[in-house]
């Protein structure tokens, strides 16, 4: 009996060290989710077609609130684990760049958006002159697999990557990720909403492209919430991380190079995205040193990226002080257009990204670290 204490003992704590280590946010909705699932089991509710998106009752009765519930329900515990596998990498990596405030305001945005596009395709679908075809207007979507495609393309867009990997069989360009996606879902897994999915695509392009900037808020508005006394039990927990100036126990992603996968649930092989959640020994600071580029594992604030950080938050000071309003060469890197149009989607002010992007040698995650170390 003795082993199989032991054994159990180790594996709660592994579990418990793996829970602890996803932020505040993500952990926060998968708790929500796996909640709702829980108690419509027990009580044997199953009437999701009051709480899904369809358009036809959001047209006919103005039942908006279908926008938020249909995410936060799932019809069936393959549907609800199999969406949270795929959240706990996503909106962990994507928590850790933006902040928990600023990654729930974009997760409420895109909702909101997908069901928007959503409703118009169903529109122009069921009233065209041409063909009408009224199906969609009555199809019931229900899942956070919307949210979830437009994480992937942000994700994608963010990493800069040339190439992903899907399940570990097969690398594609980055650019057609998310679409190979989409249709081997729809090829291998029935009642798959093809319209939820491609909607969510479309909104994660439009965020990635700059399309939603007019709607995003800057830094302030994140810091404004953060201090409000209503959240100021969340921001004192340890896996809460603030949109400005992060949180110190945090990692930030890192890639090794262009064609190097990256580490969410649909890319890599996928038993090293499973094992990679359950929590490994630490490595040693000295250990971690060794590598400029820290292949394969997170920077921690505070370590080896100090002071490239404290150097880049000087030239950022001195420049923006002097009102530069030219992109800056910082040793002979100029950022690009597109580069600054992923940060500057994030709310962050332009002269600050290119100031910051030219600091970071190009490095996007180190930019935006810089960046919200300003506030």
């Amino acid at each position: 009996m003795r082993p199989n204490i032991v054994s159990e003992a180790g594996l709660q704590t592994r579990l418990g060290q793996w829970w602890e280590g996803i932020p505040f946010l993500t952990s926060a909705v998968v708790g929500v989710c796996a909640t709702i699932y829980v108690v419509c089991l027990l009580a044997g509710y199953d009437s999701f077609y009051e709480v899904c998106f369809l358009p036809s009752a959001v047209i006919s009765k103005f039942q908006v609130y279908r926008i938020f519930t249909a995410i936060l329900f799932h019809g069936s515990l393959l549907h609800v684990l199999f969406n949270m596998m795929a959240l706990v990498p996503l909106g962990s990596e994507l928590e850790r760049i933006m902040g928990s405030v600023r990654l729930l305001y974009i997760i409420i945005l895109l909702a909101t958006t997908n069901a928007l596009l959503h409703l118009l395709i169903a529109l122009l679908v069921a009233y065209n002159p041409i063909h009408p075809f009224e199906y969609l207007m009555h199809e019931c979507a229900i899942g956070f697999s919307g949210i979830l495609f437009s994480m992937i393309v942000i994700e994608t867009s963010l990493s800069g990557q040339q190439y992903r990997s899907v399940f570990g069989l097969f690398n594609v360009p980055a650019k057609w990720y998310a679409w190979i996606l989409l249709v081997v879902f729809q090829l291998v897994m029935s009642n798959v909403s093809l319209l939820g999915h491609l909607c969510g695509i479309l909104s994660g392009f439009a965020y990635s492209y700059g399309l939603f900037n007019f709607l995003i808020p800057g830094p302030s508005f994140y810091s404004k919430i953060e201090a409000s006394s209503l959240l100021s039990t969340c921001v004192r927990r340890p896996k809460f991380i603030l949109c400005t100036g992060g949180n110190p126990s945090a990692s930030i992603p890192t890639y090794t190079s262009q064609g190097t996968a990256s580490s969410g649930l649909f890319s890599g092989n996928l038993w090293r995205n499973l094992s990679s959640w359950i929590p490994q020994r630490e490595a040693s600071p000295q250990a971690t040193q060794d590598s400029h580029v820290f292949p394969g594992r997170g920077r921690t604030l505070g370590s080896g990226a100090g002071p490239r950080l404290s150097d880049a938050r000087r030239t950022i000071n001195n420049t923006v002080a002097a009102g530069a309003e030219s992109p800056v060469h910082h040793q002979d890197y100029v950022a690009s257009e597109d580069e600054i149009q992923k940060l500057v989607s994030m709310g962050f002010e332009r002269t600050q990204v290119e100031v910051a992007l030219a600091a970071a040698d190009g490095d996007i995650n180190v930019a935006v670290e810089i960046l919200s170390q300003q506030g």
